[in-house]
């Protein structure tokens, strides 16, 4: 459970505090402050959550001190918001994406080694895209919400993370897609059985849930979030996003109990 926790924290931190650099700085210092003290209170969390091995695996190693820099970049960032350091403030948000994509990673690479199935490599891309799917949800219904805090905000900021949102949902269910295709061909249990067989075993409904409440829900959500968007229906859209996160959220806590359960990331 401590490696489920970890590595949906660590992604939902990471995620936020990427996304902050697609918000425009008319959302106010305080947006950014309180979506920076988010991210790096689960990120903090999750490094206390740090699954615990008598010989760390140097990628899972190198990806714990990335995801230390990038908590302790976003930790200064937090602190002189609207404050001091203006002019590097930007550099800091930036050295935490970099450095919060480095443990992304290092968590994959770490994450493959030894196993048959998906590669290191379609790990990573499902690690980056779980990022990037849960910073989005999540910064959008957050922004959503500021309208109520500053009703003048243009609705172009709301939209442009909307426009974004849907990108990494579609990019999430593309990833999803091929690591499903690549396990079907290579994936085998303990006893020999086959992916095909376990998708339609009862333990396979982890899976169905994973699919329709993380993948199907967000599509749909998305969509309609975008509409009323369009129509600056401010209200109307946090309320979709709302139920989109939720959704997100439960879709990727299972992605990352199937990824501990499997060895599939999904």
């Amino acid at each position: 459970m401590s490696s489920v926790l970890f590595l949906f924290l660590a992604h939902l931190g990471v995620g936020i505090a990427g996304t902050l650099l697609l918000v425009d700085s008319t959302a106010g210092v305080k947006f950014f402050r309180f979506n920076a003290g988010l991210a790096a209170v689960l990120l903090l969390v999750a490094l206390a959550f740090r699954p615990e091995t008598a010989a760390p695996a140097p990628a899972a190693t190198a990806g714990l001190w990335a995801l230390g820099v990038s908590t302790g970049a976003l930790l200064v960032y937090w602190a002189t918001v609207g404050r001091a350091l203006t002019r590097i403030r930007p550099l800091l948000l930036w050295t935490t994406a970099v450095a919060g994509a480095a443990a992304l990673v290092g968590q994959g690479v770490a994450a493959a080694a030894g196993e048959t199935g998906p590669s290191a490599a379609l790990t990573i891309a499902s690690f980056v895209s779980s990022a990037a799917l849960l910073g989005g949800a999540c910064t959008a219904m957050i922004l959503g919400h500021w309208y109520l805090v500053l009703p003048s905000m243009d609705v172009s900021l709301l939209q442009s993370i909307v426009r974004f949102h849907i990108g990494s949902t579609v990019l999430r269910v593309a990833v999803v897609a091929v690591v499903l295709w690549v396990a079907l061909a290579t994936w085998e249990s303990p006893s020999g059985a086959g992916y095909a067989r376990y998708i339609w075993s009862l333990d396979g409904v982890f899976l169905w849930q994973r699919v329709l409440f993380g993948l199907l829900g967000p599509v749909v959500l998305a969509y309609l979030t975008w509409e009323t968007a369009k129509i600056r229906s401010t209200q109307s859209a946090t309320g979709i996003l709302y139920v989109d996160f939720f959704t997100v959220v439960v879709g990727e806590v299972l992605a990352k109990y199937l990824l501990v359960s499997t060895r599939v990331p999904l």
